[in-house]
């Protein structure tokens, strides 16, 4: 299989130095991993992502799902030319997490010259799906 990437992402650029200061940084969401056709990262379960009944907020997964194809998306294109930004996104909410980590996956569907459609899933540490939601880029010129 080859590589989805025009430029791979490099996990520590964007933990250290991409997401400082974003809302990805308040939340604790960091990138683990990077596969030739997916990205993976992670959100905790805890008081920063809780909504009143003690589990992860439905917008919190959102953030986490959008998050994860965006930074993918910006990988696919050339960014001296083009950038992405999010033109739409859905969830669906599976189960409720009340701890440890949420983990999302998020793999392409489409990868056209002006739009992308990426599928993000998301697990509790159990590997059971918590929440499937699709993210629509729109690609625009510089």
């Amino acid at each position: 299989m080859s590589s989805i990437w025009h430029h791979r992402p490099d996990i520590d650029v964007i933990n250290n130095s991409i997401n400082q200061g974003t809302v990805c940084e308040q939340l604790g969401i960091v990138v683990t991993e990077v596969g030739d056709d997916f990205i993976k990262g992670t959100m905790p379960a805890d008081a920063r992502t809780f909504q009143p009944f003690g589990v992860v907020h439905g917008g919190a997964n959102v953030v986490l799902a959008e998050s994860l194809g965006s930074i993918g998306g910006a990988h696919v294109i050339d960014i001296s030319q083009a950038k992405c930004l999010g033109q739409e996104v859905s969830a669906t909410h599976l189960r409720p997490v009340s701890s440890g980590l949420v983990t999302g996956i998020a793999r392409p569907i489409h990868l056209g010259r002006r739009s992308q459609v990426w599928e993000i899933r998301l697990e509790d540490d159990r590997g059971k799906l918590t929440c499937i939601s699709k993210l629509t880029l729109a690609i625009l010129p510089h």
